[in-house]
């Protein structure tokens, strides 16, 4: 089975610009470039599952999504980094564009993007990680049986913990500090087979 990194994307991956679907406006948050390669290099897949409540809403339509999808393809591919797969959650429950307007299984925190992603990809899911910058993304990750990080830079203004699913395995400032957590988290294949 494969293991996986899942990702959020506003605020977490690129900087959050409300409801933006223009490519020019899209840019990589610092340290995203180096703690990413640290854990594409360890095997990990890096999916990204994302919200986009503006399509629900009336911002934007579906149809924008994929030239965002393919603006963050081009800011890796010089790093010789790729999305493996590019999920998004189009509803919301208080949109105001049918037949987007409902509740749904997908849309975080619940685990819907996930566990699809698990399905398609062979993920094992107990061996991944959901990284995002609000505690939907941490629930969205445990519900799905991942283990999970907060980026807290600001982007969880709430802080409602009103589940046992909201509360993250680690807590870091930046994507580096993410991914060495992580990889400290995974023992070394060689490491393992000297010790034996």
């Amino acid at each position: 089975m494969n293991k996986a990194i899942f990702l959020d994307k506003d605020g977490t991956v690129i900087n959050d610009v409300p409801y933006n679907v223009n490519p020019d406006l899209i840019t990589l948050k610092p340290g995203v470039i180096e703690g990413l390669q640290q854990l594409k290099a360890q095997g990990y897949l890096l999916v990204m599952v994302t919200n986009q409540a503006g399509v629900a809403k009336g911002y934007f339509s579906e149809d924008a999504l994929p030239a965002v999808e393919h603006r963050l393809q081009d800011l890796l591919q010089p790093y010789q980094l790729r999305l493996d797969a590019f999920y998004y959650c189009p509803n919301h429950p208080e949109g105001t564009v049918a037949p987007y307007n409902i509740a749904c299984n997908y849309r975080k925190p619940m685990p819907g993007m996930l566990l699809q992603a698990a399905a398609e990809f062979d993920i094992d899911l107990e061996s991944s990680w959901m990284i995002g910058d609000i505690l939907h993304d941490v629930e969205a990750g445990n519900r799905a049986g991942c283990r999970s990080i907060l980026i807290d830079n600001g982007g969880e203004t709430e802080w409602l913990k009103d589940n046992e699913f909201r509360e993250p395995d680690f807590v870091c400032a930046d994507m580096i500090q993410a991914a060495q957590y992580i990889l400290n988290q995974t023992p070394d294949p060689i490491t393992c087979q000297l010790l034996n």
